[in-house]
C-alpha cells in the first residue's frame, strides 16, 4: 500500500458565521460520506474559543483528494467566501498536478500552502 494523502486546512470563522459554519459543515459531511467511499477520514475540529477551525482529511492518494476537491468544490468555494478565511495548509504526501492546481484557485493570495512530499516511514490501519 502506498502511503496517504494527508490535507489539513486551517481557517478562522468570520464574525457572526459560527452557526451557519457548523450546519454547513455537517452537510458537507453528510455529502463527502455518501460520494466518495476512498476517503479514510473526514474531520473538523474547532477551536476552544470557536473562532478557529481546521478540517482533518486523510486520502489513499492524491488522486482521492482530486475526486474530493471536484464533489465539494461549490461548498468549498461559498464556505471560503462567505463563513471562513483561510490561514494555513499543510500537505502531507506528494500532490499531483491536478491537485495543485485547483489549491491554488481555491486559496486566498497569500495564504501559507506547507508542502511535505516524503514520506519517509508509517503505515495506515483501515478499519
Amino acid at each position: 500500500m502506498s502511503e496517504p494523502f494527508i490535507f489539513v486546512g486551517t481557517h478562522k470563522i468570520n464574525e457572526g458565521k459560527l452557526d451557519e459554519f457548523k450546519r454547513d459543515c455537517r452537510k458537507l459531511v453528510e455529502l463527502v460520506q455518501e460520494h466518495e467511499p476512498q476517503l479514510i477520514s473526514f474531520n473538523f475540529y474547532l477551536s476552544e474559543d470557536e473562532t478557529e477551525v481546521s478540517v482533518v482529511q486523510v486520502h489513499p492518494d492524491a488522486d482521492s483528494m482530486l475526486l474530493h476537491m471536484q464533489v465539494a468544490r461549490e461548498h468549498i468555494t461559498e464556505a471560503t467566501e462567505e463563513q471562513l478565511s483561510t490561514k494555513q495548509i499543510q500537505i502531507f504526501g506528494s500532490p499531483n498536478d491536478a491537485v495543485s492546481g485547483m489549491m491554488e484557485q481555491l486559496t486566498q493570495s497569500g495564504v501559507p500552502v506547507n508542502v511535505k512530499p516524503n514520506h519517509i516511514a508509517g503505515f495506515t490501519r483501515r478499519a
